[in-house]
């Protein structure tokens, strides 16, 4: 082994990403090259060990990303090409795979390959000592040009549990060539934590110490757990993706093994600052794969440290530890108490002084209201922005800036026309607006009147707009749930209507977003407030 892996401390482990090798294989993700390199400063920036970036024997785009990533200039990672052992029969000095790992010019390299006597026998179709001298010079070939080399046995575990003395002849010739990793990989995803914590201690007390590495899928949802339960028994490398990302069920998840790793077992994967960026790293990584960020991902989700419960509300407000196993913000998430008909009134107490609104003289009256709006079909939980306006008009003091007084809406050809009326201060304003359909047609109109007195709302941008049939029993008499969320810079905020009438139910939402925007950025509570008067 080299010196670089027995210098690996009993205490640290080595993150090993393969986002954009493993991760690009996820079914729906294709990266562009921008996007690898983006992704890869996002890493390095978080402080992972190494970076698999691709095969560059495979396809041009992965040559070109080591091409180019030399000119990120990163300060923590180590940038990995990965590729196979030469081919059988032949020579490695001749071997294409080999020359484009050495072009790629990186300073480690990882290769894959055959773990399992059966899968020498019934897939690669070789002698099983001519995958051994395939590994052997393979590694050998990559040490000889001055490469870090890291050898995933692919396999290991199933062929360890149908051969283990290959499986560590394997690693052996792994070994003898100059390996300074020896990654054992749960290919199939299907290996218990007992099983991975047993294997990994017996090879790690055969070979060098310092040097194990894991690489586990998730085909039985215990990628995470497998990749502890190794570093438990001795491995100092986790191979992993961010959030999971992975051939048919995924890779393990680094988003969740390392706060695990560090925050609850004293392991050092990063910089002890570095994890609370972790929530940040995992959303933008989400947003450049175009997948939407899991809600319900440990740590990381808009949902791991929501409390609905009245009761789990109340003990949270007194004292945080009592249902969450971590302070939010040391992962960079924040905390969320959900108002709905299974709050209490430290949900909406709680919500209040988040927001630093008035309201606490209110609660049970508000609480009352909650309730009885959730029996009508409202939800409250998906729709802050309409909770928080309930609080701010809980205010004796509060004067809402417009109220609506009348709507219309008639569609066809293609186009909808909508008609608003409008009571603002002392003003009555009463606009028409054609859109692309009802909706349009109505944000439109409310615009066209209030733009003339706030011309903040200008800056807010409808960037979701989701409806719910709750009782399609009752066909066209059915009750619906519109639920719109808008965003004005980095501001986000929702609101929710109900009606059994589609477009009432929208425009409850849309006035709601609209006042709850004005009432952020303005003060309503005063007596004297008089809207800007508008010159026809």
């Amino acid at each position: 082994m080299s010196s670089r892996a027995k210098r690996q401390l009993p205490n640290t482990v080595a993150l090993y990403d393969t986002t954009l090798r493993d991760g690009a294989q996820r079914k729906g993700i294709s990266f562009s090259l921008a996007d690898k390199l983006k992704i890869a400063a996002l890493l390095d920036e978080f402080g992972v060990s190494y970076i698999e970036g691709g095969w560059p024997g495979s396809n041009p785009k992965d040559r070109e990303f080591f091409q180019r990533v030399a000119g990120l200039g990163l300060k923590n990672a180590r940038v990995v090409a990965f590729g196979s052992t030469r081919k059988a029969g032949g020579d490695c000095a001749a071997d294409a795979n080999l020359k484009a790992l050495i072009e790629a010019g990186t300073p480690t390299v990882a290769l894959v390959g055959k773990a399992s006597a059966l899968h020498v026998d019934q897939v690669l179709r070789v002698s099983r000592q001519e995958n051994l001298e395939m590994i052997f010079q393979s590694v050998r070939y990559m040490k000889d040009h001055g490469l870090e080399t890291i050898f995933d046995a692919e396999h290991f575990f199933d062929g360890y549990a149908g051969d283990s003395e290959y499986a560590k002849d394997c690693l052996q010739a792994a070994e003898d060539g100059g390996a300074d990793w020896l990654v054992l990989c749960d290919t199939n995803g299907g290996t218990m934590p007992g099983t991975i914590a047993r294997v990994v201690a017996e090879v790690e007390s055969r070979f060098a110490r310092g040097s194990i590495g894991v690489h586990c899928h998730n085909d039985s949802e215990l990628a995470v757990a497998n990749s502890i339960a190794a570093v438990e028994a001795g491995a100092r490398q986790v191979q992993g993706t961010i959030n999971g990302y992975g051939e048919r069920c995924g890779n393990a998840n680094l988003i969740s093994v390392v706060p695990a790793l560090q925050m609850k077992l004293g392991y050092q994967c990063v910089q002890p600052q570095k994890l609370a960026g972790l929530t940040e790293l995992s959303r933008a990584v989400s947003e450049i794969a175009n997948l939407s960020p899991d809600p319900y991902a440990p740590y990381v989700g808009s949902a791991a440290f929501a409390h609905k419960a009245g009761l789990h509300a109340a003990a949270v407000y007194r004292f945080a530890g009592s249902y969450e196993h971590i302070e939010p913000e040391s992962v960079g998430n924040q905390r969320e108490v959900l108002v709905s008909e299974l709050s209490g009134r430290g949900n909406l107490r709680h919500l209040a002084r988040q927001l630093d609104v008035a309201g606490h003289e209110a609660e049970t009256q508000l609480l009352s209201r909650v309730k009885e709006l959730e029996q009508k079909g409202y939800k409250f939980e998906d729709a802050r922005g309409s909770v928080e306006l309930m609080l701010l008009r809980s205010d004796p003091a509060y004067r809402p800036p417009f109220q609506l007084l009348d709507m219309s809406v008639k569609a066809g050809n293609g186009k909808a026309e909508a008609v608003v009326k409008l009571e603002i201060g002392q003003c009555l304003s009463h606009t028409v607006a054609e859109g692309d359909g009802p909706v349009h047609a109505l944000d439109l109109a409310l615009r066209k009147a209030l733009l003339p007195f706030f011309p903040e709302l200008g800056e807010i941008k409808l960037v979701d707009y989701k409806v719910r049939i709750l009782d399609p029993e009752n066909a066209t008499g059915a009750t619906t749930r519109v639920v719109i969320e808008a965003a004005s810079g980095e501001e986000r905020w929702s609101t929710v209507g109900c009606s059994e009438n589609i477009i009432e139910a929208s425009c409850q939402a849309l006035c709601e977003s609209m006042e709850l925007c004005l009432s952020r950025t303005r003060t309503h509570s005063d007596s004297s407030y008089k809207p800007r008067e508008v010159v026809a």
